[in-house]
């Protein structure tokens, strides 16, 4: 299995600051190497019954231990969020959609 991607792991607890009248900015809770496919339609429309929503397969070498809330691959602007987590003997898999 080739590693051969960068997932980030974000949080988006937004805390309101009421000495600046802002909100907080999302934060990297981790930073991990990862396989990344794409699922494909015909097993898209197996599991949620629509080919609409593009979902990868994320395999990582070890579980993800921390609270996130939404990832990124590659530093591109699109956020997936999970759909499906498998954490066999080995390996960890992460079935993510897009988010809108």
């Amino acid at each position: 299995m080739r590693l051969d991607h960068e997932v980030k792991f974000w949080t988006d607890d937004e805390e309101y600051n009421p000495q600046t009248h802002e909100y907080g900015d999302p934060k990297v809770v981790a930073t991990y190497s990862a396989s990344v496919t794409d699922m494909g339609t015909d097993k898209s429309a197996q599991l949620f019954g629509n080919y609409a929503q593009k979902a990868n397969v994320i395999r990582l070498a070890e579980p993800i231990t921390v609270n996130w809330s939404y990832l990124t691959i590659d530093d591109e602007a699109t956020h997936y969020a999970l759909n499906t987590a498998r954490v066999p003997l080995q390996n960890a898999t992460l079935i993510v959609g897009e988010t809108k």
